[in-house]
């Protein structure tokens, strides 16, 4: 019996295209995500070199950075959340295969980072005695530079055990995964 597909072009394949984020989540995540490690790398930049931290007023570079990173936070937040309500639990389901495996266990490293992150950010701004926030912050900055590699490596082999050619499904002919 052959099978028919809602569109010309859609391959046979089982899993990705239902399985790829669509263009919103996409785009937001990578917009956050970039934003959060722009504003993060100027903070710290900016902090240790010629504000606060090198014994020096704060610098406004330093105040702005923080409020644009805090800004971007909360949405990071909003993104991340919206990826727990349809991508991961569909990849943990399709981690039983094989072949996506890996996914699923760089999927629940991104998530264990994910929280950790929301959480220790939380930390500094609220609770952190200032002893403890220099290693808090650089340990912070450092859990959210490995989040951004540990993504694209994600992405990566997402993209390698598929197929997938770097394009993206969106909306109902690509078997997007959630009706926002």
């Amino acid at each position: 019996m052959m099978r028919h597909h809602a569109h010309p072009h859609e391959h046979a394949h089982p899993y990705p295209r239902a399985h790829r984020l669509v263009r919103w989540q996409r785009l937001a995540l990578y917009l956050t995500g970039s934003t959060l490690l722009l504003t993060g790398g100027v903070w710290l930049a900016v902090h240790y070199s010629v504000g606060a931290g090198a014994g020096e007023l704060p610098h406004p570079w330093e105040v702005w950075s923080l409020r644009l990173h805090g800004l971007a936070a909360f949405a990071g937040a909003f993104v991340l959340g919206t990826l727990a309500a349809a991508h991961v639990p569909q990849g943990w389901r399709l981690g039983r295969r094989r072949r996506w495996a890996g996914q699923r266990t760089s999927g629940a490293v991104l998530s264990a980072i994910g929280a950790a992150l929301v959480l220790s950010g939380y930390l500094l701004f609220y609770f952190a005695s200032e002893s403890v926030r220099p290693a808090l912050g650089w340990a912070h900055a450092g859990v959210g530079t490995a989040m951004g590699l540990l993504l694209a490596a994600h992405r990566r082999g997402a993209q390698g055990r598929s197929g997938i050619d770097g394009g993206h499904a969106d909306g109902p002919k690509g078997g997007a995964t959630t009706g926002f």
